[in-house]
């Protein structure tokens, strides 16, 4: 029976990210990067199963070649920590699972053997011997979270010399003993700085020349923290925000600088993108801008977190609109301005009445 590749790219550092982190970030966190591992398939690999932290993937009678091997490699790893860059420079969240996710790292395990398989509600797993050590292999005596590891059957059907070496993979031999057995793999670490990561347009921060159209402020009996996590998870909208028939958002998108959501008003689709501006030292600022308003040309709301303590903290809400013919301009007084400040106040007070619900 030909052999067939077995491949397991692994998150390493979930365990202590999830236990040490707020479970709900950690959770959307962990689901993007797995979103980005299966999109960075080149091989056209199957998924066979989620394994919380790890995906398991399979390609039936089907050997690499050196070269593809190593490039399905590089572009895991590439993609991986493309996107926690990401994650980490448009950061909005200050929550743990937030500020420590740049820390994860990626292992990926690929071995190559006889498979058979089995099919348990409609799902064709891979079955055997060789899915065994595969699964093993994530548990070696490597000294570090951050590597690519070839079995030894894998690394000698398609040639790779224990000595390998290129400007990312340096490859060592090693072993481990599983149940009384000796198994013999490739391994090398991955060096972060030696991958060409992807280029991303960082948001910029916002600049005025001008007050505030519209502030209003009002003091929260919570810390600035969660009134953040209130404020920005798109969820809770609903719970405060009045007069909007449904909320368009990613579920499994923390929001961060760039992020978009919809507000459905009336059939009428408003658009978001989150912004920010600078701050004063110690303050939170989460931005929302909108072009879908029919009388303005850009319409910010700035929610601007400054904590009190541990328990309470400030809210300021700026408002900011710019328009740039007269008429616009006219429209936006005399009926935006009074509207938005309707809607403000109504949504600020029912935003304090919530964040005090458990």
């Amino acid at each position: 029976m030909p052999n067939s590749l077995l491949f397991i790219p692994d998150i390493s550092g979930f365990t202590e990210f999830v236990q040490n982190t707020e479970i709900e970030h950690s959770r959307h966190v962990i689901a993007e990067l797995l979103e980005v591992l299966i999109n960075a398939n080149t091989q056209d690999l199957l998924l066979a199963e989620i394994e919380g932290d790890a995906l398991f993937f399979y390609r039936e009678n089907y050997t690499p070649s050196q070269e593809q091997l190593l490039a399905q490699f590089e572009n895991m790893f590439t993609a991986f920590y493309s996107h926690l860059k990401i994650l980490e420079k448009n950061r909005v969240c200050s929550c743990s699972a937030c500020a420590t996710a740049p820390k994860l790292q990626l292992k990926i395990v690929a071995h190559s053997g006889s498979v058979q398989f089995i099919d348990v509600h409609n799902t064709h797993k891979p079955f055997g011997e060789a899915v065994i050590v595969a699964h093993r292999l994530l548990k070696n005596s490597i000294n570090s979270d951050n590597y690519v590891l070839i079995s030894g059957e894998l690394a000698d059907g398609i040639g790779l010399s224990s000595d390998y070496k290129s400007m990312l993979f340096q490859f060592e031999s090693g072993q481990d003993t599983y149940d009384s057995k000796e198994i013999q793999y490739h391994f090398a670490q991955i060096v972060i700085t030696n991958l060409k990561l992807k280029s991303f347009q960082e948001p910029k921060h916002i600049m005025f020349n001008c007050p505030p159209n519209l502030v209003f402020e009002k003091q929260f009996p919570v810390s600035a923290s969660e009134l953040l996590e209130k404020i920005t998870n798109y969820k809770y909208r609903h719970d405060w925000v009045d007069g909007v028939d449904e909320f368009i958002y990613d579920e499994d998108e923390v929001t961060r600088l760039g992020t978009e959501h919809t507000c459905v008003i009336n059939g009428k689709h408003l658009d978001f993108i989150t912004v920010s501006k600078k701050g004063k030292p110690g303050q939170i600022v989460y931005g929302e801008l909108t072009k879908s308003v029919p009388i303005a040309d850009e319409v910010y709301q700035f929610y601007i977190l400054t904590p009190i303590d541990g328990q309470n903290c400030v809210l300021t809400l700026e408002v900011f609109w710019r328009s740039k013919s007269p008429i616009k301009k006219l429209l936006m007084t005399f009926f935006g301005k009074p509207s938005f400040k309707k809607s403000a106040k109504k949504g600020l007070e029912a935003l304090l009445v919530f964040s005090q619900k458990k």
